[in-house]
C-alpha cells in the first residue's frame, strides 16, 4: 500500500514553508512515523525536520538525482513510515528554467503523485489571496492543489474574508489559518540558523508546533491519502561491501553541520567506519585513515577553531602524509592559511597556500556541473553534478592543479574548483552521494591504497 504523502509548497519564498512544515512534522510525529523530505539542495531545513521527527530528512533534488534514484530514495526512506511530508523549495513552480518543471517542487509533486498544500502569505490579502490560489491551480492542472494554508492573517475579520474568498472562488479548502506573530526561526547569510548551535532547539520546535496547530491535521491526513498507487523500490540505494577496516573521521558540530546523510551512509556502505568529533568544542582530531570535512559556518566560529591547533595541525599532518582528506566549502576554508574578514584574521590549517576571504556579496549560489580532471585522484574524467553557496573567495586566486573543470557555476575562479595537495581535495562544491554513486567507495579505496 502506498505511503500517505503530502507536499507543503509555497506561493513564493519567505511565506513560512519551513516553519509550517516543521511544525506539522512535529505534531504528526506524536501519532505516526513521519518521514521528512526537502525539495532541492538544502542542509538547514532538513535539520529542523530531523529534530521534529527523529528521522533523517532527505533531499529530493532533480538536478543532482535522476527520477529513478529519487523514487528509490523515497521508497527506501518511507518503507517503515506512516506518512511522508515534503517541504518544497521557493515557489511551487520555480525551477531551473522560466517555463519548465525541472528543479521545481511541482516536478517532485507530480513524480510522487502527491497532493499539494499551498502556503500563501495572506498579509493584507483577502480576495486577492483567491487570485493567487486560482492562478497556481490553473497553471498546471496536473499538480493537485488540494488545500491552502493562509499565513500572516491579522484577526477574525481578515480570517473570515480570506477564507470565504479562497473557498468560494477557487473551490479549494482552507485547511489552516495562521495569525500574524513576531516569532520566526532566526536567519543568517546562508539561511536559517542551524540546529546544533541553538541551545533552545526544543523551544524552536515548540514554536513551530504551536503555529502549525492552527492547521486541521485530520483534513491534512485525508488529503495525504489522495495520491495514486505508488510502489517505488524500497531496497537500499547503496551498493554495499564488507567492512574494510578504514576509519573515516568527520567533524560534526555547530561549525561543521552541512552533510547529506547519504554521503555518510555511502562511506559506511563502501566498508568504511565513520566516527564523528566536535573540534569547535575543543575535541582533538581522531586518528583515522581518511577525513571528510563538510561545510557549515566556520567563519562564525573562526576564533574558536583557530585555537584548536591539534585539530588544524592534525589535518595538515594527515594531508602531508598522504592520507585522503576531502573538504567541502567550509572545510575548504579551514584548509587555507587563514580566514580573513571584518579586519580580522584567524590562522587555519595551511594545507593550501591561500586565504579564505569573507565577502559581503554572494560568490556562488548555483547548481554546478563539472568534470573531474586527470589530477583528480577520486573522480578523474567523471561528470559531476553538485551545488555551491558561499560568501567567501580564495586570495590570492590559486593557479595550480585543480580537481574539477566547471561547466556550470562559479567554483574557485569561475572555471575551476577543487584545490589539490597530495591526497587532499578542497572544493566549494557540495556533492550528493546518490548523484555520484562512486563517492563513498572512491574515498575508501584511496584510503586502502593500491593492492
Amino acid at each position: 500500500m502506498s505511503v500517505k504523502r503530502v507536499v507543503i509548497a509555497g506561493a513564493g519564498s519567505g511565506v513560512g514553508k519551513t516553519t509550517i512544515a516543521t511544525g506539522l512534522m512535529a505534531l504528526l510525529s506524536k501519532k505516526y512515523r513521519v518521514q521528512g523530505f526537502k525539495v532541492g539542495p538544502d542542509f538547514i531545513d532538513p535539520m529542523f525536520h530531523t529534530l521534529a521527527t527523529g528521522r533523517p530528512s532527505r533531499n529530493l533534488d532533480s538536478f543532482m538525482l535522476d527520477h529513478s534514484t529519487i523514487l528509490n530514495l523515497f521508497g527506501w526512506a518511507t518503507k517503515d513510515a506512516g506518512i511522508a511530508v515534503v517541504e518544497g523549495v521557493r515557489g511551487l513552480y520555480d525551477g531551473l528554467t522560466s517555463t519548465g518543471d525541472a528543479g521545481s517542487t511541482a516536478e517532485i509533486a507530480k513524480l510522487l503523485d502527491a497532493s499539494v498544500i499551498l502556503v500563501v502569505n495572506a498579509r493584507s490579502l483577502a480576495k486577492s489571496a483567491a487570485a493567487h490560489v486560482l492562478g497556481f491551480k490553473m497553471l498546471d492542472p496536473d499538480v493537485r492543489i488540494e488545500g491552502v494554508i493562509l499565513n500572516q492573517v491579522s484577526g477574525e475579520r481578515h480570517r473570515k474574508k480570506a477564507v470565504e474568498a479562497v473557498e468560494s472562488l477557487t473551490k479549494t479548502e482552507v485547511v489552516g489559518v495562521i495569525e500574524r506573530r513576531s516569532e520566526r526561526l532566526p536567519e543568517r547569510h546562508l539561511g536559517l540558523v542551524t540546529i546544533p548551535e541553538k541551545e533552545d532547539a526544543a523551544s524552536a520546535i515548540k514554536m513551530t508546533s504551536e503555529l502549525a496547530g492552527e492547521v486541521d491535521l485530520e483534513r491534512l491526513l485525508e488529503i495525504s491519502e489522495k495520491g495514486g498507487e505508488l510502489s517505488p523500490p524500497t531496497e537500499s540505494p547503496f551498493l554495499k561491501r564488507d567492512d574494510t577496516g578504514v576509519k573515516v573521521a568527520v567533524p560534526r558540530d555547530k561549525a561543521f553541520s552541512f552533510y547529506y546523510p547519504e554521503n555518510l551512509e555511502s562511506l559506511e556502505a563502501a566498508g568504511g567506519r565513520v566516527v564523528t568529533f566536535k573540534p569547535t568544542e575543543g575535541e582533538s582530531l581522531p586518528e583515522a585513515d581518511a577525513y571528510y570535512v563538510g561545510g557549515g559556518y566556520p567563519e562564525v566560529y573562526a576564533r574558536t577553531i583557530s585555537e584548536n591547533r591539534d585539530f588544524l595541525e592534525g589535518l595538515k599532518s594527515a594531508s602531508e602524509t598522504g592520507r585522503p582528506v576531502y573538504a567541502e566549502c567550509g572545510g575548504l576554508m579551514i584548509l587555507c592559511g587563514a580566514i580573513r574578514g571584518k579586519g580580522e584574521m584567524w590562522k587555519m590549517a595551511g594545507v593550501f597556500n591561500c586565504d579564505a576571504e569573507l565577502t559581503a556579496d554572494r560568490q556562488g549560489l548555483a547548481y554546478v556541473s563539472a568534470v573531474g580532471t586527470k589530477d583528480n585522484f577520486l573522480f578523474p574524467w567523471k561528470e559531476i553534478r553538485a551545488h555551491e553557496f558561499h560568501y567567501s573567495r580564495l586570495v590570492p586566486t590559486p593557479d595550480g592543479s585543480f580537481a574539477y573543470r566547471i561547466t556550470r557555476g562559479r567554483g574557485i575562479d569561475g572555471s575551476n574548483d577543487g584545490l589539490i595537495s597530495k591526497k587532499t581535495i578542497g572544493t566549494y562544491m557540495h556533492q550528493h552521494a546518490l548523484s555520484n554513486k562512486d563517492w563513498g567507495r572512491a574515498m575508501v579505496d584511496v584510503a586502502i591504497g593500491p593492492d
